[in-house]
């Protein structure tokens, strides 16, 4: 089983500019694909573990993005469809 975290957004500007910024603050993040589930936005996400869901509320409760879409955890099962939860919007 894989359980991550990841922050939507609208545009890919806001993911790399995101991606910077949570870095910077040591927490572990990367960009990919959106899941299908979220289907809105600009294709690219930014994945981090799960235990740093707080941190990473916490830094974009501070900035306050205009293109985030929201917070999600992924739960991928080998054997079923990823299951998607919505954190925060």
């Amino acid at each position: 089983m894989d359980v991550y975290g990841i922050a939507a957004f609208r545009s890919r500007q806001q993911v790399l500019h995101y991606e910077s910024i949570l870095s910077r603050r040591g927490i572990p993040v990367r960009v990919l694909s959106t899941p299908r589930e979220v289907a809105v936005g600009c294709g690219l996400s930014l994945q981090f573990p799960v235990e740093y869901v707080r941190p990473v509320q916490e830094v974009l409760s501070r900035e306050h993005p205009a293109n985030l879409i929201g917070l999600y955890m992924v739960d991928k099962r080998p054997d079923a469809r990823a299951r998607l939860t919505v954190l925060s919007k």
